[in-house]
């Protein structure tokens, strides 16, 4: 075991932990941040997806203690008020259907229209290729991330 400090939606935590538990367990098990979830658990399928300094990673291969200082952003630190315009937008497309991908699919397309304000269908496919949606919503998801880069250009933040 060993003690790690890590900040997670702006808030500090101190944790003891195996030097090789995932990030992913340390979410779940340690803090209750059930939103990113498990599923492959090789860093294929993109459920676990979380921001690190503002770049979407795959939580389940991310040994929590190598993570000391670097800003991680989880799903539930997104907009807690459901108000950032990648939360919008989803909902006003109806994007989710079973939602086991969501917090991964929001994070992801968080961390593209920081760095790519209006982005073309190929750059909303390539970004977001790294998040496998069950359910097939990739139409409704490049349309939502439009929208959000929409909104954002009218004075919402990405």
């Amino acid at each position: 075991m060993s003690q790690v400090s890590l900040k997670i939606n702006g808030q500090d935590h101190s944790l003891e932990v195996p030097p090789d538990m995932p990030l992913l367990w340390v979410l779940r098990d340690r803090l209750d941040m059930v939103g990113s979830k498990y599923s492959c658990g090789l860093g294929i399928c993109g459920s676990c997806t979380v921001l690190v300094n503002g770049r979407p990673a795959q939580s389940c291969m991310l040994p929590a203690a190598k993570m000391e200082g670097k800003e991680i952003v989880t799903i539930e630190g997104l907009a807690p008020d459901g108000n950032h315009p990648v939360q919008r937008a989803w909902n006003e497309e109806d994007v989710p259907q079973c939602g086991y991908c969501q917090g991964g699919q929001l994070l992801t397309a968080k961390a593209l229209l920081e760095r790519n304000p209006n982005p073309s269908d190929k750059d909303i496919d390539e970004a977001m290729s790294g998040v496998l949606c069950r359910c097939g919503t990739y139409f409704r998801i490049r349309k939502a991330i439009k929208r959000a880069a929409q909104y954002a250009a009218e004075g919402g933040s990405a």
